[in-house]
């Protein structure tokens, strides 16, 4: 049997809640910055038709792979998890 002493107990508890709050603030930013992509999507008309995007038509058959605008993306998701996570 482990006995707490009173401050032990409210600083453990206290270091959760600080890790919830700091969770719950990420997130908010990552929703934010999925919603204003969503909104400029339709005023960014060449993102999704650069050259090295693969686009094959056919007669009853479409198909599309982004080659390089997931390039692009990754990249840039790259730089900035680099910019949230360096130390």
């Amino acid at each position: 049997m482990h006995i707490f002493r009173d401050g032990e107990i409210s600083k453990n508890l206290m270091n959760g809640f600080e890790n919830i709050g700091k969770i719950l603030i990420i997130t908010g930013f990552v929703i934010i910055a999925i919603g204003a992509l969503l909104i400029l999507s339709g005023k960014i008309s060449w993102f999704g038709r650069l050259p090295g995007d693969i686009l094959i038509q056919r007669k009853n058959f479409t198909f599309y792979f982004p080659i390089a605008t997931s390039i692009i993306l990754s990249i840039l998701l790259t730089f900035i998890l680099w910019l949230f996570f360096r130390r």
